[in-house]
């Protein structure tokens, strides 16, 4: 449950809630600037999609190769690989994301029904929530009054304290499916490019692909708190071993299928 940035609505006045010192105010402030964007919805269908497009089609090539096929047979499952799995994740993503938002909303207009209904009942439980917090009951008692004055801001604010959602930042299915489409494509194609340019063996698709996935996992790690280093050899690390396994296996049943 995300807690509510108490700086946000006006400071509640000492003479509305008799007996009780009211904290100084504090004027409202835009958020800070350095700050990323964490829920536009985007960064994780492209993280996910661009190292999925990686090691799979890196893996499904590898596995091909193994079986002793001939160069434009392996370019040719590449490029299949490269449109399916792309495809694969656009649809996924859009609709694992448009279920989610479709429910958030659902939730939303039952939490609005409700505010309509016993709005007495749903300020006592936003009350409720800010002294359980600490707050003093009288002045939590006031807090959640100003808050519900207007109601769609009480909408924002039960919907932030009890669902722990933004009615106004869900992600959008189209910007995660897009996302996720582009950058698995992006990531797919670097195995496949050597073979583009005319390379007839597996090594440089392999060096290429373990090249970007290094830099993937350093620039992921760069927006996190891990160390570009970690990050880049840990997906390095994964994807040479898939591939690695994918090679023996398809070299295994090349050899038993003749």
């Amino acid at each position: 449950m995300t807690p509510l940035d108490l700086t946000t609505p006006p400071t509640p006045d000492p003479a509305d809630a008799p007996g009780v010192t009211a904290p100084a105010a504090v004027p409202h402030t835009p958020p800070h600037p350095h700050h990323r964007d964490v829920n536009g919805g985007w960064l994780r269908p492209a993280v996910f999609g661009a190292m999925d497009g990686l090691v799979s089609n890196l893996a499904l090539m590898s596995g091909v190769a193994g079986g002793a096929v001939a160069p434009h047979t392996v370019v040719l499952t590449g490029l299949a690989g490269l449109a399916a799995g792309a495809f694969s994740m656009a649809a996924g993503e859009y609709t694992s994301v448009a279920s989610q938002r479709e429910l958030v909303l659902a939730e939303l207009e039952v939490e609005r029904r409700e505010l309509r209904r016993n709005p007495e009942e749903e300020l006592a439980e936003l009350a409720a929530i800010y002294e359980a917090r600490g707050v003093d009951p009288r002045l939590a008692a006031e807090v959640a009054r100003q808050l519900s004055a207007d109601p769609e801001q009480a909408l924002e604010v039960h919907a932030r304290e009890e669902l722990g959602v933004d009615p106004d930042d869900l992600p959008s299915p189209l910007v995660a499916a897009g996302s996720s489409f582009v950058s698995f494509a992006l990531g797919a194609l670097l195995p496949v490019l050597p073979y583009l340019l005319g390379a007839t063996a597996l090594w440089p698709a392999v060096a290429l692909a373990l090249l970007g996935l290094f830099g993937c996992g350093a620039v992921v790690a760069r927006v996190t708190a891990r160390s570009w280093w970690y990050g880049g050899l840990r997906q390095l690390v994964l994807g040479g071993a898939a591939a690695g396994v994918t090679y023996l296996l398809g070299n295994l049943f090349g050899a038993a299928l003749g």
